[in-house]
């Protein structure tokens, strides 16, 4: 077996691996760059033959795992795509919108380049549209958890609960014979243990190699509790000011949690009740996948809507799928929260209700989940006091808040307890899916704690598994 690291090495996004198994060539991930330095790699030619690629595993529907697969399918690659069915029907929504997104962005550079007199760093182009998006569809073949699927050959995959989003992966692939057998797990993003909606992280006692994620690896996440009494807090703050709570996220999980926490905190009065507007189409549509794959939800999501209370409703909340609704909300001058994509604000309808209020005093910009370096998420969290957004520069002055507990990713801590699960070290153990620092902050934790060797791969970087 070989590993060849083409995706999400040393740094968060991008996520993909090349395994060459027998004659099997087989992908793990197909993710979109969103770090500003790395964008142009999403432009670039695929550094292996497309056409050559037997299947695409994937591992959950965030874009930074799946962004790139119309680009993949474009490039000659014929399928299967294999996943779970729930991370089928998200990454349809997920790659639609990512799609129509595109094909926004590039009309609207266009507009403001020709403004402007000058020209972007690439074409004018959208790098997919929604039509060549929906091309990656009739290629999804769906399996369901802990089933094994035949690749080809003497190779099979299991796909496990990974816990960090609806339908998230962990797969396990095994390959050959008697003693030329090799066993290799893909952790994807590990999320964390006792979290609402979903299930807790799958655990495993032996692998020859494993490919583990490090997005949080030199810090924990604040206690659950406790990022709930921070964000009552926040918000309280922000109402008695007169503001709005402006909460880019995620559409995949990060809304529905944040959702469901506002409705807990409302309910037991430690909110005001003011309006809720979550302003994503996408989102609203993932919502509705909890409900059709409530099989997949821990027990206490599938209690709730046994006795016919739904974990996303609560007074006030309103779903805005248009984009006449979502111009609405500007207009808007008592007190609300504000839910809308994307989740790092790369793009999106996060980036109007920005440009509205990051110059007000009386409203937050509060954060959820993770940003990574370059986006224009982590430049707001750094504290520039000026950013650009929509070709505009504007001073920052909002109140600027982030909350780790609710992120979706495993901290330093659950990392390790991940690792503990195996009865013996790995052979190879590669950190991948996190910044420089965090990785090898992982890396020194792990040769401490558990005494296991392990390599923070370069992109482009190649092992064999022997």
């Amino acid at each position: 077996m070989k590993l060849t690291f083409v995706g999400a090495n040393r740094q968060v996004t991008g996520s993909s691996t090349l395994l060459e198994a027998g004659d099997l060539r087989l992908l793990v991930d197909c993710g979109l760059y969103q770090e500003r330095p790395f964008l142009d790699r999403n432009w670039e030619p695929f550094p292996f033959s497309s056409r050559d690629l037997d299947a695409c595993l994937l591992t959950h529907a965030h874009l930074d795992h799946c962004g790139r697969l119309p680009l993949l399918v474009k490039a000659g690659f014929r399928g299967p795509i294999r996943s779970t069915a729930a991370t089928a029907d998200v990454a349809r929504i997920v790659l639609l919108d990512a799609g129509h997104i595109q094909e926004e962005d590039a009309a609207f550079k266009k507009k403001r380049h020709a403004r402007e007199g000058r020209t972007g760093p690439h074409p004018e182009i959208p790098l997919y549209t929604a039509a060549e998006a929906q091309e990656t569809f009739p290629l999804f073949a769906a399996t369901a958890y802990d089933k094994p699927v035949d690749l080809g050959g003497e190779t099979k995959a299991v796909f496990r609960d990974a816990g960090h989003i609806l339908g998230s992966s962990m797969i396990e692939i095994r390959s050959g014979q008697g003693s030329g057998r090799r066993t290799i797990v893909f952790s994807g993003d590990i999320g964390q243990w006792n979290k609402p909606l979903v299930r807790d992280p799958s655990l495993f006692e032996e692998a020859d190699a494993v490919v583990m994620e490090s997005t949080y690896g030199d810090r924990d996440h604040v206690d659950p509790a406790a990022a709930e009494d921070l964000a009552a807090r926040i918000i309280s703050e922000t109402v008695a000011r007169g503001g709005h709570v402006v909460i880019p996220v995620f559409a995949v999980e990060r809304a529905q949690e944040v959702l469901y926490v506002i409705g807990r905190l409302q309910a037991a009065r430690r909110i005001p009740s003011i309006p809720t507007i979550l302003d994503s189409p996408m989102a609203v549509e993932v919502t509705g996948l909890f409900g059709r794959h409530r099989a997949i939800l821990d027990e206490e999501t599938k209690a709730l809507y046994k006795a016919g209370h739904p974990p996303f409703g609560f007074p006030g909340l309103k779903l805005f799928r248009t984009v006449e609704e979502s111009k609405t909300v500007n207009a808007i001058r008592t007190p609300c929260i504000i839910l809308a994509g994307s989740g790092m604000a790369t793009a999106g309808r996060i980036k109007h209700h920005l440009l509205a209020n990051i110059g007000r005093p009386e409203s937050t910009i509060l954060f959820v989940g993770y940003q990574a370096r370059g986006t224009l998420g982590r430049l707001i969290i750094e504290g520039r006091p000026e950013v650009r957004i929509n070709g505009r520069s504007v001073a920052v002055r909002a109140r600027i808040e982030q909350i780790q507990g609710l992120s979706g990713h495993a901290g330093r801590n659950d990392l390790l307890r991940w690792l503990r699960s195996f009865r013996k070290p790995p052979r190879s153990l590669f950190l991948v899916h996190g910044e420089d620092e965090a990785s090898t902050a992982l890396q020194d934790l792990i040769r401490r704690e558990l005494g296991w060797p392990s390599v923070v791969p370069a992109f482009g970087d190649a092992f064999d598994i022997g």
